[in-house]
């Protein structure tokens, strides 16, 4: 009988040890922590850092200068991350009741960093987008529109609007469209000549001057017309000039 209760005291003693070594009430009970993080290094805050109490898989984040509250039991852990720094599991201490603040330290992680040398050839980048200069003489220009203004313009713009359909603003317009259709003819003549359809289909200086006559009649190149398409045209319509003039 006495080896039994002999027995039953040190199971019962071993538990007790056993919890105090853990640290741990035997009771749980709710509390409101407070504490505060800190870095070990520098004993500088950690702001922001994430508490997570998995348990009740709810949580908190430190402050700008690394204080918390959570309400949890005293039994419970907290895990607590920041960037820069280790994981930290917390663990309240069994003699705390909620009405102080405690203090817990982070490892900062540190990052042993080679030297490095970065080489390359600095890209010129240009910020402002420059618009194509105009080559209309100054004198031309519109003192208000250089395009057709929408009808909306005569409310937030009446006077510009009225000016753009006045005299002198028709006058600069039908100049500078004179101006283009003169360019676009030199252009077009350095594409469309005499040298040009003979080289092309090899008709000689007589035949040449009445192909083009035949040609023009058939009114079927613009004189905005490119290169590419005045060859193909002129070998195009060669075909059917030889079947009017029995050239086969």
């Amino acid at each position: 009988m006495y080896k039994y209760l002999l027995l039953l005291l040190f199971v019962l003693t071993g538990v007790f040890a056993w919890a105090q070594d853990e640290d741990y009430p035997i009771d749980p009970m709710l509390i409101e922590l407070k504490a505060k993080i800190l870095s070990s290094s520098d004993s500088s805050a950690v702001p922001y850092a994430n508490i997570i109490n998995h348990r009740t898989h709810s949580g908190t984040i430190t402050n700008g200068e690394g204080i918390f509250n959570l309400e949890m039991l005293n039994i419970d852990s907290l895990e607590i991350t920041s960037v820069g720094f280790k994981p930290y599991i917390l663990k309240v201490p069994s003699y705390y009741t909620g009405y102080d603040m405690l203090t817990f330290y982070m490892e900062p992680v540190l990052y042993n960093v080679g030297e490095v040398t970065v080489e390359g050839d600095a890209q010129q980048l240009d910020y402002f987008e420059h618009g194509n200069p105009t080559e209309v003489d100054p004198t031309l220009r519109g003192d208000a529109f250089n395009e057709k203004p929408p009808v909306v313009a005569a409310l937030f713009s009446p006077l510009s609007f009225a000016q753009y359909y006045g005299k002198r603003e028709k006058r600069k317009r039908q100049v500078r469209e004179d101006m283009a259709i003169m360019r676009n003819w030199e252009m077009h003549s350095r594409n469309y000549n005499k040298e040009m359809v003979m080289k092309l289909t090899g008709l000689n200086e007589a035949y040449a001057d009445t192909f083009m006559m035949w040609f023009n009649g058939q009114n079927v190149l613009p004189y905005t017309a490119s290169e590419y398409q005045v060859r193909e045209s002129i070998v195009q319509y060669y075909e059917l000039f030889k079947m009017d003039y029995d050239l086969e």
